[in-house]
């Protein structure tokens, strides 16, 4: 067994699609209409293609709507990996992502949190900097 898919409640398909792709990088994965609703899944690019995706879930209801942006009651969300955490956080900041805390360096890596159009909390995680060789 593997994990398919984490749910995201969205206000609207094309702008989170528009945050997620355009903002993020992220690839579209599959958008299928469906009688009064569309599966929409995402991923991060360069995954590979049994990885998990995100689902983009339009809000229907009021608790649904209410839920938006706090699906975790104000704590980080999702992790996203990094391979080269320095590019991707300028690449970031160049599409106006709005960051929440800088990048720290701790045990597990370089981190910085930054917020989705929805505010959900986001760590954007790379790999802890190889120390300096002595000279």
């Amino acid at each position: 067994m593997h994990l398919a898919h984490l749910t995201l409640l969205v206000r609207d398909y094309d702008e989170a699609l528009a945050f997620y792709i355009d903002k993020l990088g992220f690839d579209l994965v599959e958008d299928t209409a469906e009688p009064g609703k569309r599966w929409v899944t995402i991923r991060p690019s360069n995954a590979p293609p049994h990885a998990t995706t995100i689902l983009l879930a339009r809000a229907t209801t009021p608790e649904q709507h209410a839920a938006i942006g706090d699906q975790t009651g104000g704590r980080v969300a999702f992790f996203l990996h990094a391979d080269d955490f320095a590019r991707d956080h300028a690449r970031f900041t160049a599409a106006h992502v709005e960051w929440v805390r800088p990048p720290a360096t701790h045990a597990y890596g370089t981190v910085a949190v930054f917020r989705d159009l929805y505010a959900n909390l986001w760590d954007l995680i790379g790999p802890t900097p190889a120390p300096n060789p002595p000279a």
